[in-house]
């Protein structure tokens, strides 16, 4: 079974995006088995693509994000993901409030 980790920022356009594409670059070039997505805690841009300046910095960078879609954290997301890693300490508080009861997932703070 694959490890699952979910990036979360707010809006889910600009810094999880970006994250979500570089590591699972990474892993894809590395062979390894891992689920990788974003999603933000609030949900203004749900269906929204990348914001132009995340698309520009993947681009220099060789990768895609403009077929990424901005979604909002779900409740069985912290069923469906190993890790959870908010992208800042105000996304890390709003999931820790956010977390189910029942909650599988480990919040983790990223850097």
């Amino acid at each position: 079974m694959a490890f699952r980790i979910l990036f979360v920022c707010l809006g889910n356009i600009c810094r999880s995006p970006l994250a979500e594409i570089a590591l699972r670059e990474e892993t894809a070039r590395r062979g390894l088995d891992v689920q990788i997505d974003s999603a933000g805690t609030g949900d203004w841009h749900v269906g929204d693509p990348p914001d132009p300046r995340s698309i520009a910095v993947a681009a220099r960078h060789g990768s895609d994000a403009s077929l990424l879609r901005a979604r909002q954290v779900q409740p069985d997301d912290f069923e469906r993901f190993d890790w959870i890693i908010a992208m800042d300490r105000q996304n890390f508080a709003d999931l820790q409030s956010l977390a189910p009861a029942h909650a599988n997932a480990e919040l983790r703070l990223a850097l």
